[in-house]
C-alpha cells in the first residue's frame, strides 16, 4: 500500500519559490495502471519523483506500508527504490558504455545479486521484453524501441513492487507506442504502475484509473481509493524483512568506470599519458641513483680485496672525525672598523693538535689479540695477512751485472744495496731532489695474503701461484707493465741498462738506444738462472772488530763479502695480471712471498745477535745515506770520510759503511764525494770535485728489533672478508673481543678487564656511505625538482575527472534511480581515478624501463657497465602506488561532487 498525505514539494531559487505540490493526497493500490495527466509544470514528473523517493517532499507524508517515511534515512530511500520501485523513463537512461545485459543487471548488482543468479535474471527479464538475441549489443546498436525494452527489462528485474513509468512512450512511433504500452498493461496486472503522460488517448486505453493534476492538486482520480478497501490492502501487504540491502560493490563501480574508460580509448591514452611524464622524471632519478649504487655495490667486494679491514698499532677514528667536522661551528665575531684583529695560528695549531691527539688511537696488539684473529671462523673471510714490520730490503740479494763495457762482471748485492747505489745516480741529475722518494714510489717485497685460491680468484696466472716458503710471485698492472725501478731492484737490468735509462730520462748524449729494454718475455722473469736469496740477520750482519767495530755504535756491519751459504733460494714460480672481473685486486703490482716465508724469517732472525743487541740497548737512530740508513744496510757505495775532529755530532751517533777505502779513496771523498763504482758513474754518481757529500741530513731512521725481523707478535692485521654483505660477521667478531663478555683464546678465558680495546680502521665502509649519502642528497634534489611535474599531472587529472563526472551525470542519476548509494556514485569515481592513476604509473614505469635499456645500451661501452639506470622493482611498485594515490587524492573533489549530484536534477540533465 502507497499513499501520500497533504504531500507538498517546494523549489526555492535565490529569486523565488515554486510550489510544484500543494497539499496532495492519494492512496494507491498494490495492482492497478494509474495514469497521471495534466499540463506541462503541473507536477505530475514531481509527484513521479516523491514516490519513487528520488526527490524528497518538503511536508506532509509518504506513507509506504504504513510505515511513515518522515523517519526515512538515506540507506532506506535506497533499498526502497532497489527492491521496491522500478522506473521507466522517456529518454531510456541507458549507460551507452554497458551491453544490454550489463544495463539489466545493474540494478540486481547493487541489491548484492550473485554474479550467476543475476545474469540469469537478467536474461530472463530481457526475453520477456522480447529482447533475447540482444544481450550483448551497446545501447547505441539498437532502436527506440528496443531501448525502451532495455528500461523496462531493468525496471521489472528486481521485481518491483511499483512501476514508475515517465512518458514511456514519448520517444517513440505510434506502433512502438501501442507495442510498449501492451507490454506495460501486462506488467500492470501484477504490480502497480504509475505513468505520467501528456496523451490521454493511451490513458484511457490503457489505464484502470486516471488522476489529473493542475497547479500541484488533484483535480480528478477516476477510481480512488476507499477507506475499507485501504485497510484490507493493508492487511495483505508483506512488510520488509530488513534484510535487503541496496549497495553497490567497488569491484562494480571499478567495471563501470573501466568500461567507461575504454570507450574513450584516445582520451583515456593521452590522459595517462599525461599523467605518467611526472612518474618518469621520479622513476628516472631513481633508476639512476639505483643504477650507480649498483655500480658502486658491483665494486664493493672487488674494492673489499684493495681495501681490507685493518688493525694497526696507530690508527685515527675517522668515525670522529666525521663527527667533529659535522659539529664544527664557525663563531662569528663583530668587527670594528680601524682595527686590525689577530687570526692566532698558535691557536689553530694547538687545537689541530688536540685533535690530532683526539683521534690518533693506539692499539695495543698482543700476543692473545692474535690468537683471536686467527680463531675467528673461516666462512667470515677469504684471507689474512698478518705484518711484523720487518724489512726484507737488506735481507734479500739479488744477483746483477755491474760495470760498463768490456767491465762488466757479475755480482750479489742486497735490495737496499742496490737501491741506494741507484738513488746515489739519480742524484746527479737534474730531477735529483726527487730522488729520495725512489724508494717510496718503487715497489718492494710484500708478503701476499695467506689464500692462494683468493688470489687465484682475482688474477689470471702464469705459472704457479706462490705457495711454499721458497716460492715468490710478481704482480703485474692490468696494462701488463712493471716498474723499471722494481726490475732495476730485482738485478733484471744490468748496471749499464739501468744508466741508459737514466741518461735517456735527463736527455744526456751518452744515450745509447741499442740498451733499451722495453719488455720482457714472461720466460725471462720466471728464469731459474735469476738469483733470489734470503739470508737471516746473522748471515749479513758480521761482529767487526778493530777501528770498525769502534766506528758502529752495537758493533755490527753488514758484510756482503763474508755472507754464509744458509739462505733461502727464492724462485719466482708465477707472474699475475687482474683477471676481467677484477678491478681492485688484493694485490697491487710488485713482488709478494708468502706467509711460510714471513715465519721462517721471524723464527731464524728472533735470536740473531744483531736483535739481541738492539733488545739489550735500545733501537737505534741511524741517518739515511742516498734514503738508506747508514750502519744497518751495505750501501755498495764510497762513503764520504771526515776527520774525527770535524765530524757533525749526528754523525758520531751513527756508523759507517762502505768498502774498505784506501787513504787515497778517503782523501778523494773527504774532497768532494763519492763516485760510482769502478770510475764509471761519471757526473751520474758524482765525481771526486763535483760530487759533493751526498748525505741527507734530515732523514733519520729508527731501527728495532721488530724492523728486523726480531718480534713475532704482528702490529699489523688485514682481514679480507667473503663479501661486502657479509663483512658485518668479521666487524661484529671484532667488535666482540670490546664487549663486556668473557673471551676464550686459546683454552684461556680472558674477562673484559683483562682486554685492552682495539680499534680496526674499515675504510670501505665509511667511503661507500659517504658515496651513498651523496647519491642520495643529490637524488632527492633531483627527485623535489621532477615532483613539480607530478603535481601538475595531479591537477590534471583532478580537471578531467570533473570533466567526467559532467559527461556521466546521466549516468548517476540512473545509479541513484536502482537504488545506488551517495558512496556508490562516489566510488564510481574514485575507481576512476585509481584506473588513470594505475594507468599513468604503468606508463611511467614501463616509459623508464624502455629508456633505462637505451641508456644502458649506450653507456655500456662507455663506462664497462650495462645497468647505470637499473630502477628496483620495489621503487616500481612505490611509484605506481604514488601515482594511484595521487590521482585519489585528485579525483576526492570531484568524486564528492558526483556523489552530491540530485539524482532528478541529474536525470534531465543532457
Amino acid at each position: 500500500m502507497l499513499k501520500l498525505k497533504n504531500v507538498t514539494k517546494d523549489y526555492v531559487t535565490s529569486s523565488e519559490t515554486v510550489r510544484a505540490l500543494r497539499g496532495v493526497s492519494i492512496t494507491f493500490r498494490d495492482r492497478e495502471f494509474v495514469s497521471v495527466l495534466g499540463p506541462s509544470g503541473c507536477g505530475k514528473t514531481t509527484l513521479l519523483n516523491i514516490i519513487g523517493g528520488l526527490d524528497k517532499y518538503t511536508s506532509g507524508d509518504l506513507i509506504i506500508n504504513e510505515r511513515s517515511t518522515k523517519s526515512y534515512k538515506d540507506r532506506d530511500w535506497d533499498v526502497y527504490r532497489n527492491h521496491r520501485v522500478g522506473f521507466i523513463f522517456q529518454s531510456y537512461n541507458l549507460i551507452p558504455h554497458q551491453t544490454v545485459l550489463g544495463n539489466v543487471e545493474l540494478a540486481l548488482t547493487i541489491a548484492g545479486i550473485s554474479k550467476e543468479e543475476r545474469t540469469e535474471r537478467a536474461k530472463r527479464a530481457l526475453d520477456r521484453v522480447g529482447l533475447s538475441e540482444q544481450y550483448y549489443k551497446r545501447p547505441n546498436q539498437l532502436s527506440g524501441g528496443q531501448c525502451q525494452r532495455v528500461a523496462i527489462a531493468r525496471a521489472l528485474v528486481n521485481d518491483p513492487e511499483i512501476l514508475l513509468a515517465d512518458e514511456p512512450t514519448g520517444a517513440l512511433d505510434t506502433v512502438t507506442s501501442v507495442q510498449i504500452m501492451d507490454l506495460i498493461r501486462e506488467i500492470a496486472g501484477e504490480r502497480l504502475v504509475i505513468m505520467v503522460t501528456h496523451n490521454p488517448e493511451l490513458a484511457e486505453q490503457y489505464s484502470t484509473r486516471i488522476v489529473r493534476l493542475l497547479d500541484g492538486q488533484i483535480i480528478e482520480d477516476t477510481d480512488p481509493v476507499a477507506e475499507e478497501e485501504a485497510a484490507d490492502t493493508v492487511k495483505q501487504t508483506a512488510p520488509s524483512n530488513g534484510k535487503e540491502k541496496a549497495k553497490m560493490s567497488f569491484l562494480t563501480a571499478f567495471k563501470l568506470s573501466a568500461r567507461n574508460l575504454i570507450s574513450k580509448k584516445a582520451r583515456t591514452s593521452m590522459v595517462g599519458f599525461a599523467g605518467s611524464i611526472g612518474i618518469i622524471g621520479i622513476a628516472m632519478v631513481l633508476a639512476f641513483s639505483a643504477g650507480i649504487k649498483g655500480y658502486v655495490a658491483s665494486m664493493q667486494d672487488d674494492m673489499l680485496s684493495g681495501n681490507p679491514i685493518t688493525i694497526t698499532e696507530t690508527t685515527y677514528d675517522l668515525n670522529a672525525l666525521t663527527g667533529m667536522m659535522e659539529a664544527s661551528d664557525k663563531v662569528e665575531i663583530l668587527k670594528e672598523p680601524n682595527k686590525v684583529y689577530i687570526n692566532s695560528v698558535i691557536e689553530y695549531v694547538a687545537e689541530m693538535s688536540e685533535i690530532s691527539e683526539t683521534m690518533l688511537i693506539k692499539n695495543n696488539i698482543t700476543k692473545s689479540y692474535t690468537d683471536y684473529i686467527r680463531a675467528m671462523p673461516k666462512e667470515y673471510y677469504n684471507a689474512m695477512l698478518f705484518g711484523y714490520g720487518l724489512d726484507t730490503s737488506h735481507s734479500i740479494y739479488v744477483g746483477y751485472e755491474a760495470g760498463f763495457g768490456e767491465s762488466k762482471t757479475n755480482e750479489v748485492i742486497s735490495i737496499a744495496a742496490l737501491t741506494s747505489k741507484y738513488v746515489a745516480t739519480l742524484k746527479g741529475t737534474d730531477f735529483a731532489q726527487y730522488a729520495s722518494y725512489v724508494t717510496q714510489i718503487a715497489p718492494s717485497f710484500k708478503q701476499a695474503p695467506n689464500n692462494p685460491d683468493y688470489i687465484r680468484s682475482q688474477y689470471d696466472v702464469y705459472g704457479e701461484i706462490a705457495d711454499e716458503m721458497d716460492e715468490i710471485m710478481l704482480v703485474i698492472t692490468p696494462d701488463s707493465e712493471l716498474s723499471d725501478l722494481l726490475l732495476a731492484r730485482l738485478g733484471y737490468y744490468s748496471e749499464e741498462e739501468f744508466y741508459n735509462l737514466v741518461y735517456k730520462a735527463a736527455g744526456d748524449e751518452r744515450y745509447d738506444p741499442s740498451l733499451d729494454v722495453t719488455y720482457f718475455e714472461y720466460d725471462e722473469l720466471l728464469s731459474e738462472e735469476k738469483t733470489i736469496t734470503w739470508y737471516p740477520n746473522d748471515a749479513i750482519f758480521t761482529k767487526k772488530t778493530g777501528m770498525m767495530a769502534q766506528a758502529s755504535p752495537f758493533g755490527y756491519e753488514p758484510d756482503a763479502a763474508n755472507i754464509t751459504a744458509d739462505g733461502v733460494e727464492l724462485k719466482v714460480t708465477g707472474i699475475l695480471i687482474a683477471n676481467a672481473g677484477t678491478t681492485y685486486g688484493s694485490l697491487s703490482s710488485g713482488i709478494y712471498y708468502t706467509e711460510a716465508l714471513t715465519e721462517h724469517m721471524l723464527r731464524e732472525n728472533a735470536e740473531s745477535e744483531i736483535v739481541k743487541y738492539v733488545e739489550e740497548n735500545g733501537d737505534i737512530t741511524s741517518m739515511s745515506y742516498g734514503g738508506m740508513p747508514i750502519g744497518v744496510y751495505y750501501t755498495y757505495s764510497y762513503r764520504p770520510f771526515y776527520p774525527e775532529e770535524g765530524m757533525p755530532e749526528v754523525l758520531k751517533e751513527i756508523a759507517f759503511v762502505g768498502k774498505s777505502l784506501g787513504i787515497e779513496d778517503m782523501m778523494g771523498g773527504a774532497m768532494g764525494g763519492a763516485g760510482g763504482t769502478g770510475g764509471a758513474g761519471g757526473s751520474m754518481g758524482g765525481s771526486g770535485s763535483e760530487g759533493g757529500v751526498d748525505f741527507d741530513m734530515s732523514s733519520l731512521k729508527t731501527i728495532s728489533a721488530r724492523y728486523l725481523g726480531g718480534v713475532d707478535v704482528a702490529n699489523n692485521i688485514s682481514i679480507y672478508p667473503v663479501s661486502f654483505d657479509d663483512k658485518n660477521l668479521v666487524t661484529s667478531y671484532l667488535d666482540a673481543w670490546n664487549g663486556d663478555g668473557d673471551i676464550t683464546v686459546n683454552g684461556e678465558v680472558l674477562s673484559a678487564e683483562g682486554r685492552d680495546n682495539i680499534t680496526y680502521t674499515d675504510v670501505l665502509e665509511l667511503v661507500i656511505n659517504m658515496i651513498n649519502t651523496m647519491i642520495d642528497i643529490i637524488s632527492y634534489a633531483l627527485i623535489a625538482f621532477t615532483s613539480i611535474s607530478l603535481v601538475v599531472s595531479t591537477v590534471m587529472i583532478g580537471i578531467i575527472t570533473y570533466i567526467s563526472v559532467v559527461e556521466r551525470i546521466k549516468e548517476i542519476g540512473v545509479i541513484r534511480s536502482l537504488g545506488g548509494r551517495k558512496r556508490d556514485v562516489s566510488n564510481l569515481f574514485i575507481a576512476e581515478t585509481f584506473i588513470i592513476g594505475l594507468l599513468a604509473g604503468l606508463i611511467g614505469i614501463g616509459a623508464t624501463y624502455l629508456i633505462s635499456a637505451i641508456v644502458n645500451v649506450i653507456l655500456k661501452p662507455l663506462i664497462g657497465y650495462a645497468s647505470i639506470a637499473a630502477l628496483p622493482i620495489g621503487n616500481a611498485i612505490f611509484l605506481v602506488c604514488l601515482s594511484i594515490g595521487l590521482t585519489l587524492i585528485s579525483g576526492l573533489a570531484p568524486a564528492s561532487s558526483a556523489a552530491k549530484k540530485d539524482p532528478v536534477v541529474a536525470l534531465r540533465t543532457e
